[in-house]
C-alpha cells in the first residue's frame, strides 16, 4: 500500500537518499530549505525552514504514516573552546526544532505510523570534541524513548545513531585522502557511512518490516559502538 511519507529536510545527504528510495512506492512530501538536487525525484515539496518556520499543515496529506526529520550539525571543538551560543544552535536545529513539528503533525499520524529521529554513535560512547552535538542527540534519544511509550502501539518511534557519513554534513572532516583514510582507520569495518547505508535503515524502521519495533536506538556505525579490534 502507497504511504503518505514526510521528510523534514531531504534534499541532500541522508535525506535525499531516503527521498530517492521511498518516492518509487509512496507519497513523498518533502520540507526543506531548497528543493536541489530533488529535480530527477517524484516528490511535492515545501519551502520550509526549520529553524524559524512553522509547517502549514494545509500543504500536507490528511494521513502521514511515516515521518523523518534529518537536520543535524556537526560541530567539533574541544569544550573550552566551544561558546554556549553553539550549544544553544545544535540543541535548536537537532531538537526543539524537532519537538516543534512533531507537535504540529501529532494530530496527523496515522494508526500503526512511523517516526524516526537521528542520532549520533558519540552518544552512546563518548567522544572528545563531541560535547554539544552529543547533548543536542542525546536529548533527541530521551524523547525518542519517552513518546514510543506514550504513543505505543499507535505510532512507533526509532532512532538511528550513526558514526560518520560521507554527506555535505561531513565535508570539512573528509576533505582529503588522509583524512578519509584516518577515519575510516577508525572503525572496524575500515570505512566512513554512505548515505545508503542510513537511509536504507531509516526506510526500514518507517516501512511495515519493523512493525515490532519500537523505543529502539539503532546503531549504523561500522562497528564502532561495540567492538574495539585495536
Amino acid at each position: 500500500m502507497s504511504k503518505n511519507i514526510l521528510l523534514i529536510g531531504g534534499s541532500h545527504g541522508i535525506g535525499l537518499e531516503m527521498a530517492k528510495i521511498l518516492s518509487k512506492e509512496n507519497q513523498v512530501t518533502i520540507a526543506s530549505r531548497s528543493n536541489e538536487g530533488l529535480e530527477d525525484v517524484n516528490v511535492k515539496h515545501i519551502v520550509f525552514d526549520a529553524l524559524t518556520d512553522d509547517l502549514d499543515l494545509t500543504d500536507l496529506p490528511e494521513e502521514i504514516h511515516a515521518f523523518a526529520y534529518c537536520p543535524g550539525s556537526i560541530n567539533l571543538k574541544p569544550f573550552k573552546m566551544m561558546s554556549l551560543e553553539t550549544f544553544n544552535e545544535d540543541m535548536q536545529l537537532n531538537f526543539f526544532s524537532l519537538v516543534n513539528v512533531v507537535k504540529q503533525i501529532i494530530p496527523k499520524m496515522a494508526e500503526g505510523s512511523s517516526m524516526v529521529f537521528f542520532s549520533t554513535v558519540a552518544v552512546g560512547i563518548g567522544m572528545p570534541f563531541h560535547t554539544s552535538v552529543a547533548a543536542a542527540k542525546g536529548a533527541i534519544e530521551g524523547f525518542a524513548k519517552s513518546m514510543a511509550a506514550e504513543y505505543a502501539p499507535k505510532i512507533r518511534v526509532n532512532v538511528v545513531a550513526p558514526s560518520l557519513v560521507d554527506t555535505p554534513l561531513a565535508t570539512r572532516l573528509l576533505s582529503n585522502d588522509r583524512k578519509r583514510e584516518m577515519m575510516s582507520e577508525r572503525h572496524p569495518l575500515k570505512r566512513v557511512g554512505e548515505a545508503s547505508d542510513i537511509a536504507n535503515i531509516a526506510v526500514f524502521l518507517l516501512s511495515d518490516n519493523s512493525t515490532w519495533m519500537t523505543g529502539q536506538i539503532v546503531g549504523v556505525d561500522g562497528g564502532m559502538s561495540t567492538l574495539n579490534i585495536n
